[in-house]
C-alpha cells in the first residue's frame, strides 16, 4: 500500500537547461572537433568550451550572463549520463576509473553516436542509452531505468484501460514520482482515481493546483518542479521514438509497441554500477538487435502500413539478419513518418492562428502562450533559429498549393511530433516552395544587428542564383528577418549577382520583417484569399519601385503594401 505521507523524489533523466536533448548531438559534435576533448573539467575549461559551444551557435550566451561555466556542466554531464564521454567517477572503487576510461574522453559508444545520421538513428543511441538501470533508488539498494519503469507503468495502464496515454499531470503526479520500490497496480489506482476527480472537477486549473499541492507536502522542493521536471522528463523519453507525444502527455508509438514489451521493467537491478557504466559507454543492447524479435517488429509495422493502405516494397532487401531486418524496418518508418508529415502538411491551413500565433511568440524573444491545460504552444528562447525556420514551414503548408512534398521544402530536421530538433545547415537556402508556375526561396534569419548584411547578403543572393539555374520558372525570393537592417534592404534592393562568371543576374528578393510577413499572412486567411500569388504580387510589386528609393524609401513602401493588403481585407470584412 502506498503511504501518501511518504518524502516525494523526482528522477531526473535529463536537465533543465537543456531541455532538448535533440540538441545534444549538434553539441557532442563540436565537442568531438574541439581542443577540451579530455578536458572539461576545471574552471577554465569550462569557460572555455561554454565560449567555443556559444561561437559555434550551439547556445546564444550573452555577455557576461554565465561566468560561471555552468552551460559548459550541463552539456558535460548529459554526455556523460547518456554514455558519450567517461564520466568523473566518484565511488569508493579508486579502480573503477581505469576500468571505465580517462575522465572526459570519448567513450566506443560516443563515436557510435557521432555517425547517427538520421533521427532514427539518433533516437537508437538514445534508446539504449535510457534503456541502462544507472539510476538509483531513493534507498541506495539497487539501480534502475525510468524509462524501462515508465513503459511497465504504461503498458499496466493500457491492459487496463484499453489506452498507454499518460497525461501531463498524471505523469507529473505519478510517473516520474515512482520507481520500481512501488507497487504497479497501486500506482495505476492512482493515475485513475485522479483521472476520475480532474474530468469532474469543474475548474481543471484550480483542480490541479490542489492536487500538486497536496502531492507537494511531501517533496521537499519546490512544487513548481512537478511541472518543470515533468515537461523536460517527457521530452527525453519521446527521443527514444517509442514513447510520442499525446496532446501534453505522452503515449506508446504503436509500430513500437512490441519494443515497449521487451523492454518494460518493474523491478530494479542488482547488476553493479560499474558493469551498468561499461554497457552504457560500450552501447547497450536491444531487443531488436536479435532477429527474431526485429523480424516481429517488421512485420508488425508491415500490417500498420497495410492497414493504413500505405504501399511499400522492400523486395530488393535481404533478410537474413537482425541488422539486414532493421535497415528494412528503418526504409517503412521513414515511409510511415513521410506519409503522416505529408498528412502533417494537409492540416496547417487549419492551423493558419497557432501559425500566426508562433510567429508572435518569435517576434517577442520566445516563450509561452497557454490556452488551456491541454493547449499551449511555446518558442523556448535557446531554440529559436530552428523555431522560426519551423513556423515559416508550417506558413508555406498553409498557404498550400505546392508541387513538392513538405519533406522536400524544409532544410531542417523534425523529430517524431514534427517539432524542429535543430535549424538547417548551410550551403543552400531554408524553405524551397515550389508551386505549377513559380518558386518562392525563403531564407530566414535571427540576426538583426549592422552584421546582418554580412552575414546573410552574399549566400542570400547566391541560393536564391542556384535556384534560378536549377528551375525552369520564375523564382522570387523572401528575406525574413525579425528586425531587417537597411544595409541588408540596400544589398536585395540591388539583387545583383554573377553566376557564372560574367552572366549578370537581377534577383527578385523582398525582404519582409517578421511582423509584416505575419501581417500579410493573417490577412490572405482572413479575407479567404489564400493563394501563393498573393505573395507574388506583393514581391512583384515592391520590385517595380526598387529603383526609385534608397533603402530607407524603399523600406517604407514595402511596409506601405502590406498594409494596404491588411486594410483592404479589414474593409472587405466590415
Amino acid at each position: 500500500m502506498i503511504d501518501k505521507s511518504e518524502n516525494i523524489n523526482i528522477w531526473l533523466i535529463g536537465n533543465t537547461g537543456l531541455r532538448n536533448p535533440a540538441r545534444i548531438q549538434d553539441g557532442f559534435k563540436v565537442y568531438a572537433s574541439s581542443p577540451y576533448v579530455g578536458k572539461l573539467h576545471g574552471h577554465e575549461n569550462e569557460l572555455g568550451f561554454m565560449g567555443y559551444l556559444n561561437s559555434n551557435g550551439i547556445i546564444h550566451n550573452e555577455a557576461g550572463k554565465d561566468s560561471s561555466g555552468s552551460h559548459a556542466r550541463k552539456w558535460r554531464l548529459m554526455f556523460a549520463r547518456y554514455g558519450f564521454i567517461y564520466d568523473q567517477y566518484k565511488g569508493k572503487d579508486k579502480y573503477l576509473q581505469d576500468l571505465l576510461g580517462p575522465v572526459d574522453e570519448i567513450t566506443p559508444f560516443g563515436k557510435i553516436f557521432l555517425k547517427a545520421d538520421t533521427v532514427p538513428a539518433m533516437q537508437e543511441c538514445f534508446l539504449r542509452s535510457l534503456s541502462v538501470e544507472q539510476y538509483a533508488l531513493p534507498d541506495g539498494t539497487a539501480l534502475f531505468s525510468p524509462f524501462r519503469w515508465i513503459l511497465a507503468l504504461m503498458l499496466r495502464l493500457e491492459e487496463r484501460t484499453g489506452s498507454s496515454e499518460l497525461s501531463r499531470i498524471e505523469f507529473a503526479l505519478w510517473g516520474q514520482t515512482t520507481n520500481p520500490t512501488y507497487d504497479l497496480d497501486e500506482v495505476v489506482d492512482h493515475i485513475l482515481d485522479l483521472r476520475k476527480k480532474r474530468k469532474a472537477s469543474v475548474a481543471q486549473k484550480k483542480f490541479d493546483r490542489s492536487v500538486i499541492r497536496e502531492r507537494g507536502a511531501h517533496y521537499s522542493k519546490k512544487s513548481d518542479n512537478f511541472k518543470d521536471y515533468c515537461d523536460m522528463n517527457m521530452r527525453y523519453l519521446r527521443i527514444s521514438g517509442i514513447i510520442q507525444r499525446k496532446g501534453r502527455g505522452i503515449v506508446i508509438v504503436p509500430s513500437k509497441r512490441l519494443i515497449a514489451e521487451k523492454m518494460a521493467k518493474s523491478t530494479a537491478s542488482d547488476i553493479s554500477i560499474a558493469d551498468e557504466l561499461i554497457t552504457l559507454t560500450t552501447g547497450a543492447p536491444l531487443p531488436t538487435d536479435d532477429a527474431e524479435v526485429a523480424l516481429n517488429v517488421l512485420n508488425e509495422l508491415k500490417k500498420i502500413l497495410k492497414d493504413r493502405h500505405i504501399v511499400y516494397d522492400i523486395s530488393d532487401l535481404p533478410l537474413n539478419t537482425a541488422i539486414e531486418i532493421n535497415i528494412a524496418r528503418r526504409r517503412l518508418e521513414e515511409l510511415l513518418f513521410q506519409t503522416d508529415e505529408i498528412n502533417y502538411a494537409s492540416e496547417q491551413k487549419d492551423k493558419w492562428r497557432e501559425i500566426a500565433a508562433y510567429m508572435e511568440l518569435l517576434i517577442h524573444g520566445g516563450g509561452k502562450k497557454e490556452y488551456d491545460e491541454d493547449y499551449v504552444i511555446e518558442v523556448p528562447k535557446d531554440e529559436m533559429p530552428a523555431y522560426l525556420e519551423w513556423t515559416l514551414w508550417r506558413a508555406a503548408l498553409a498557404i498550400n498549393h505546392m508541387v513538392n512534398k513538405p519533406y522536400e521544402v524544409r532544410g531542417f530536421r523534425l523529430d517524431s511530433d514534427f517539432f524542429p530538433v535543430s535549424a538547417a545547415g548551410g550551403g543552400k537556402g531554408d524553405l524551397y516552395c515550389e508551386f505549377p508556375d513559380f518558386t518562392i526561396l525563403t531564407e530566414v534569419t535571427m540576426s538583426s544587428s549592422s552584421r546582418q548584411e554580412a552575414m546573410e547578403g552574399e549566400p542570400v543572393r547566391r541560393h536564391v542564383s542556384d535556384a534560378v539555374l536549377a528551375y525552369d520558372k520564375p523564382v522570387y525570393g523572401l528575406f525574413i528577418a525579425i528586425r531587417v537592417d537597411t544595409n541588408t534592404t540596400e544589398t536585395f534592393r540591388h539583387g545583383i549577382w554573377y553566376a557564372k562568371g560574367p552572366v549578370k543576374q537581377r534577383l527578385n528578393i523582398l525582404p519582409l520583417t517578421l511582423e509584416q510577413f505575419r501581417k500579410y499572412f493573417i490577412a490572405m486567411f482572413q479575407g479567404n484569399d489564400v493563394y501563393p500569388d498573393r505573395l507574388v504580387d506583393l514581391i512583384e510589386c515592391c520590385e517595380k519601385e526598387r529603383d526609385r528609393w534608397d533603402a530607407p524609401q524603399w523600406s517604407e513602401f514595402i511596409n506601405h503594401r502590406v498594409n494596404v493588403y491588411a486594410a483592404q481585407i479589414d474593409h472587405r470584412e466590415s
